[in-house]
């Protein structure tokens, strides 16, 4: 359950990112709103996960999934590039979040 509850974190983690871009500088209301509520209901969840899963790891994971979940969302909604270097890092970047969970034991 507490690899779920981090998963959901690592979305919401997404959601806000995006929201900030969205909120252009929180001048836009409802983008702005979002980031917030978001952004607390991902470190909610992540303080939750912590609970059992350890520190680094569930960390690692939470900013993993952020991360590359961000850098996708940023080329299919907002143009970033998409080179081979990008798709290999972002790749490299995901087996490294699998490999945490394979070798948590839970």
């Amino acid at each position: 359950m507490a690899w779920i509850v981090l998963v959901i974190a690592g979305l919401a983690e997404i959601g806000f990112t995006t929201c900030l871009k969205l909120s252009e500088n929180f001048t836009r209301p409802i983008p702005s709103a979002g980031f917030f509520v978001l952004s607390i209901l991902s470190f909610v969840l992540l303080t939750r996960a912590i609970q059992t899963i350890p520190l680094g790891t569930a960390y690692a994971v939470w900013t993993g999934i952020g991360a590359c979940g961000t850098a996708i969302v940023g080329i299919v909604l907002f143009k970033d590039p998409l080179t081979g270097s990008r798709v290999a890092l972002l790749a490299l970047l995901i087996g490294s979040v699998i490999g945490l969970k394979v070798i948590s034991g839970d």
